[in-house]
């Protein structure tokens, strides 16, 4: 095991590696910008150093200085968590090549899973069913690309090889618009992610969005750890978080977690990651793989009783994973409320000093936040605050204690999107499960009638 670890984020993930680094016994060194100086795992911290100003470019994603922080503390590796230089195989090498144990996935295996064309070559290689479309990135020539979706046949989604977030995608219901479409999203992919690639898709109408969780160590021991149902997301941000998924068969996601594991051991990965499908009519179809800790891996660990992060850590140690597929159990139901710091619904950004903080408690609730009575909410970064995560014996149990849980949450001097929330819970389509991806938009949608 490691004697010391640098966590290179910031928020309530660099608070949770905090944690699991403790309860593992290796010391945790902790690197924050300047906007970043108060934050609860600062505090906290046996060894914290400043790695820059306030802008991401010049701290949180500054490779020099994170692997310099890492050398003057004497760490042995580095946990990135998710976000910033998480996927960032350029970063995993250079932390590789410094004499650090990169905690997550290989260079190689975050590059070839990075690039959205390559990702599905390997996948359809693997045997994990994929959405029909292109063969791989899609030509200039525009006769050739009005051939490619007669074939997949309407409507297709233009997609960016490097893109992610839920950018550099466009809908296309015609022909007409096709070659257009392809242009400004090789336009738009070039400027945000420095490679103007694109590939297309069969464009699913009411899919759902289920996850699998694995995790793997360098023995080819791998396991799959249940799904998760991310479908009530807008603008392709999820919102909500649950596991396990309602109403999908658990004969269907021990197939779908099966051929996972199997894609695992034929690239060789290690460490946590994340398959994610479309599901749609009994079919799931691989849209792409994250390869780091997910924001909503709490939901996960409460359903399996596995501790994802303290398990990331041991197997990029060296250690063989601690469990066997057929120990994996799914025990009752979990939630996850995704806490932002903005308007609960015109959606704009909130940052300032919270007045009143005052979290939730009680049997089967969590909550990971980095935020206190009289913290500074920086503009300089995401919105997210914080998750609200419940537990139940049955997905009924689950949603009476997050409103409970919802009710009890005060957040004061910002706005947040608590109340959204809140309304969410009670809404008749949520409760009754299996709701799309488009489902949240339109649901907002309705209420500005």
């Amino acid at each position: 095991m490691f004697k010391k670890i640098l966590v290179a984020n910031r928020g309530e993930i660099a608070l949770r590696i905090q944690r699991a680094c403790r309860e593992l016994g290796v010391k945790a060194v902790m690197v924050y910008s300047e906007a970043d100086r108060d934050a609860k795992y600062v505090k906290l911290a046996e060894e914290a150093v400043c790695i820059g100003p306030a802008p991401s470019a010049l701290s949180y994603l500054n490779m020099p200085a994170i692997i310099s922080a890492a050398e003057v503390t004497d760490a042995e590796a580095i946990h990135p968590g998710y976000g910033f230089l998480s996927e960032n195989a350029d970063f995993a090498e250079r932390v590789e090549k410094s004499g650090f144990q990169f905690i997550g996935p290989t260079p190689e295996s975050i590059r070839i899973m990075g690039d959205k064309v390559s990702a599905k070559q390997a996948m359809i290689r693997a045997g994990v069913p994929c959405v029909p479309g292109s063969d791989g990135e899609l030509p200039d020539d525009p006769v050739a690309i009005r051939r490619i979706a007669r074939s997949v046949g309407y409507p297709v989604i233009i997609k960016a090889a490097g893109g992610g977030g839920g950018r550099g995608m466009r809908v296309v219901h015609t022909e007409a618009a096709l070659v257009n479409a392809v242009q400004m999203t090789k336009a738009e992919a070039g400027t945000a992610f420095g490679n103007p690639a694109v590939y297309m898709e069969k464009f699913l109408q009411n899919p759902r969005h289920i996850e699998i969780q694995v995790i793997a160590d360098k023995f080819k021991n791998a396991v799959y750890l249940g799904e998760r149902d991310c479908s009530m997301q807008r603008r392709h941000q999820k919102v909500i978080e649950e596991a396990p998924a309602p109403g999908i068969p658990r004969k269907l996601i021990e197939k779908i977690g099966e051929r996972c594991v199997a894609a695992c051991k034929k690239i060789g990965y290690r460490g946590a990651g994340t398959f994610e499908f479309l599901y749609e009519n009994g079919e799931f179809y691989f849209i792409e793989m994250n390869t780091r800790v997910q924001v909503e891996h709490p939901v996960t660990e409460w359903i399996t009783g596995v501790d994802i992060v303290k398990t990331q850590i041991m197997v990029a140690a060296g250690e063989k994973l601690p469990f066997t597929q057929r120990q994996i159990e799914i025990r009752g139901h979990a939630i996850e409320c995704r806490i932002n710091a903005e308007d609960p619904y015109k959606f704009t950004p909130s940052p300032g000093r919270i007045s009143m903080w005052h979290a939730p408690g009680g049997p089967g609730v969590r909550v990971d936040s980095h935020v206190y009575t009289n913290y500074f909410v920086p503009p300089n970064y995401d919105s997210m605050i914080g998750k609200l995560i419940v537990h139940g014996d049955t997905r009924e149990e689950a949603i009476a204690r997050m409103r409970t849980a919802l009710l009890e949450t005060v957040v004061e001097g910002i706005n947040t999107n608590v109340p959204l929330h809140r309304d969410l819970m009670v809404d008749a389509k949520f409760n009754a499960g299996g709701t799309n991806i488009h489902y949240l938009e339109e649901w907002l949608a309705q209420r500005k009638r």
